[in-house]
């Protein structure tokens, strides 16, 4: 049971991550188009820079489980690498708690923040007036998934020498 959770929520990560590339070539294609619109025919783009602004925020931030799932973060261990497995084995466990919490509660804060803008049916304050809910809706499902990758990080770590579930 245990076992298909962690590879349902690395299931979960890993389509995130596959989302989040397409977002940024969509991005990317976009940049280009509007550069050629711009500097070629002299048309206006209006609705280019939020797309690519927020395709790539969405991006970022639907990464962001995969990362934790493959340790893909920048980190600075010199001194876990210099204590003990029991010390070094603690230190990752207060780390994965403290990320589980702060992904949990900005879950719940951006939730919030996506449920007052669908109400209010706020818009961007540029040209394209774009409808904002859809820009953050990204923000509470990455955080929700951020979420349960942590909670898998927390499962590996309890379950046993972390380096021997092959995620070092």
């Amino acid at each position: 049971m245990i076992n298909q959770f962690l590879r349902a929520v690395d299931l979960v990560s890993k389509v995130a991550a596959l989302i989040a590339g397409l977002l940024l070539i969509a991005a990317m294609l976009v940049i280009c188009e509007m550069i050629f619109l711009r500097y070629v025919f002299r048309a206006p783009t209006i609705w280019q820079t939020d797309f690519v602004v927020f395709s790539a925020t969405a991006a970022m931030f639907l990464g962001a489980p995969y990362v934790l799932k493959t340790r893909g973060h920048v980190g600075v261990d010199v001194i876990e690498l210099a204590l003990p497995p029991g010390p070094r084995r603690l230190i990752g466990l207060v780390g994965a708690v403290l990320g589980l919490l702060f992904a949990v509660l900005m879950t719940i804060a951006s939730a919030i923040f996506f449920h007052e803008a669908y109400v209010n049916e706020w818009r961007t304050s540029t040209v394209a007036a774009i409808t904002l809910w859809i820009p953050l809706l990204p923000l509470p499902v990455s955080f929700a998934f951020l979420s349960l990758q942590y909670v898998a990080e927390l499962i590996r770590r309890l379950r046993g020498p972390y380096e021997a579930e092959g995620h070092a």
